[in-house]
């Protein structure tokens, strides 16, 4: 390794040894060789285009996807010394004019850019008359087609090829399965000899999965657990966003809402709001998120069936980007499943396209049913595996199975004999024999599956039928108010009757029950937390007078060392990881300070 790299990450970042594949990677970088890179989120991504453009003569040049993500980094690389900044389509022109000449006088370590930005009004003309230490693409499966964050903007970045041939190039990302990474690689011109791969795991994080019940109950439950923390909760729908946003102000929660509805002013407002925040629920649709770079996130909730397996492991990757503690939390049910094979039906995709938006979510519904360990599912999507982890609910409390052959069968035929049109709930209480005047109404009271399910309860009935349509089994009409009926597969069990093993749900349980403790503060030892309270004030204080979010000052896992190590002087917090010089200058007395005077009223 380079001794100019690691002096770098001492002085700049204040960390003394590198992590995972980091030393390699930016070895290989600062050698002049391209690299595709892709880290889990928190893993340290960005060091590994940072440290080389800091070490490269010229300036690195890097592409992101979001002027928030853009804002974020270049905040917190100025508190660390280093001279970055953003060119973007927000800028006053004196700003724009000044940020150019700085630019061509060669005053930059890092520029970032959003690619619509870099592909317009001659930028790529100017930067040509600059020197670049490297280009690098941030969150690059934006540009793969097969990816679920598709820009457009991203697939021209390959005129960057062409443009600066001999400048080295790099493509980062979290979330890439095999097509994606290929189509990175290709895009780019990337060999495979230069990707570098360093697995998909979040240890830190609990997933926990659950069928919908009561949602807003569910959800309430859940974040009993976070109470002063932040998190995000998720919804498919604009109108849910706000609806949700809306009961949890009314439950005490500091919540906002942010969808691409919204005026851009206000969805601004609040996306500055949960960034700056230490207890802000952010309720949003999937058009927030993307990059996010606020490392405190404690939680994330999806009270609606996201995507694909893609989208909720970058979904779930925004919480503890800090390495700490984190707990996600997916809730879903039939209707989900129904809308969701119902936006891919509907859409212009080619067939191709389709099947592939089929298979993805087959594979989400294939997590949300799994009877083992759920982390274990989620890896192995990437190609990537682990032991049972303990950390997921289904480690936590493992589900029971049964034989739903028959109960399968059962299902089936009820749906059969009603005429293929009626929802879950009416299938269910013909198959109890519940004695209704709409059930009597249609003389479905007298048919032969009337009450030939009474050794299963409601809920198993509905678990049974939530299992059939993930297994395709069973199709949902959403047109049709949710009427069930057969699918060919479901046609083909009737006829061959193979053996069919089905998932007992869980019993309704609180939050607060089994797993990993997901607070910050429940890491911190007790003799520690009244201090790490306390510079977490200071923190919160000298945010505010510069207007920038706290974690920009210092992670909350740089506090929890502070409050241990307890430095009594500026040379002492110097040893404290996550104090780099910069920070140390600026900040030293005031948290020595802090420190000082607690110890003093503690003795």
């Amino acid at each position: 390794m380079p001794t100019k790299a690691v002096e770098i990450l001492k002085a700049v970042y204040g960390y003394d040894a590198f992590r995972g594949p980091q030393a390699r990677i930016i070895e290989h970088v600062i050698g002049g060789h391209n690299a595709f890179v892709l880290m889990p989120t928190g893993g340290g991504k960005s060091l590994c285009y940072q440290i080389p453009a800091i070490a490269r003569p010229g300036m690195g040049l890097i592409v992101s996807p979001l002027l928030a993500l853009m804002a974020d980094q270049v905040a917190a690389l100025r508190q660390a010394g280093v001279k970055a900044a953003a060119l973007n389509s927000d800028l006053p022109p004196e700003e724009r004019r000044a940020l150019w000449s700085d630019i061509e006088a060669g005053a930059l370590d890092l520029l970032y850019v959003a690619p619509e930005t870099l592909l317009r009004g001659g930028v790529l003309q100017r930067l040509g008359q600059t020197t670049l230490s490297l280009i690098a693409i941030d969150e690059a499966h934006c540009l793969s087609q097969w990816g679920h964050d598709f820009r457009p903007s991203y697939r021209q970045l390959d005129v960057l090829v062409r443009q600066f041939p001999k400048t080295p190039r790099m493509a980062l990302t979290a979330t890439a399965d095999a097509p994606t990474r290929a189509e990175i690689l290709s895009h780019l011109e990337i060999v495979e000899a230069d990707a570098f791969i360093a697995g998909f795991d979040r240890p830190n994080i609990r997933y926990a999965i659950a069928e919908k019940d009561n949602p807003r109950a569910q959800l309430k439950d859940f974040l009993k657990r976070h109470q002063g923390e932040s998190g995000i909760v998720y919804c498919l729908s604009k109108r849910k966003c706000e609806e949700t946003a809306a009961w949890l102000r009314g439950e005490g929660y500091d919540a906002l809402a942010y969808h691409a509805g919204m005026d851009k002013a206000e969805r601004e407002a609040n996306q500055q709001r949960f960034q700056h925040g230490e207890a802000v629920v952010m309720v949003a649709t999937i058009a927030f998120g993307m990059g996010i770079d606020k490392p405190d996130v404690r939680f994330v909730a999806h009270i609606d069936l996201p995507g694909s397996l893609e989208a909720y492991y970058q979904e779930t990757g925004r919480a503890g980007r800090d390495g700490l503690p984190a707990e996600t939390l997916m809730l879903y049910g039939p209707e989900d499943v129904a809308l969701r094979n119902r936006f891919i039906e509907e859409s212009d995709a080619p067939d191709a396209r389709k099947r592939t938006e089929r298979q993805k979510l087959d594979a989400l519904l294939g997590l949300a049913e799994t009877a083992g360990c759920r982390r274990q599912v989620l890896l192995a999507y990437f190609g990537d595996h682990c032991e049972p982890c303990g950390n997921c609910d289904t480690c936590a409390e493992p589900p029971k199975l049964f034989d739903g052959t028959i109960a399968a069968q059962k299902a089936l035929s009820c749906i059969y004999r009603t005429g293929e049109r009626f929802g879950q709930a009416y299938i269910v209480d013909v198959l109890l024999g519940v004695e209704s005047e709409r059930i009597a109404q249609f003389g479905h009271d007298r048919i032969s599956t009337f009450g030939i399910g009474k050794e299963h309860d409601s809920r198993l009935w509905r678990a049974i039928l939530r299992q059939l349509i993930a297994l395709r089994l069973v199709d949902v009409d959403l047109a049709g108010h949710g009427g069930l009926s057969i699918a060919p597969a479901g046609r083909d069990f009737l006829r061959d009757k193979p053996a069919l093993m089905l998932r007992v749900p869980p019993p309704r349980r609180s939050w607060r029950g089994k797993g990993t403790q997901s607070t910050a503060q429940s890491v911190v030892p007790e003799s520690d937390r009244d201090l790490f309270q306390a510079l977490r004030e200071k923190r919160l204080e000298i945010a505010r007078q510069q207007n920038v979010p706290p974690y920009v000052i210092f992670h909350d896992k740089t506090l929890i060392e502070l409050a241990a190590a307890r430095p009594r002087s500026r040379a002492e917090m110097a040893n404290v990881p996550g104090v780099g010089e910069a920070k140390l200058g600026r900040y030293g007395s005031a948290f020595v300070a802090v420190i000082a005077d607690f110890s003093g009223r503690s003795s």
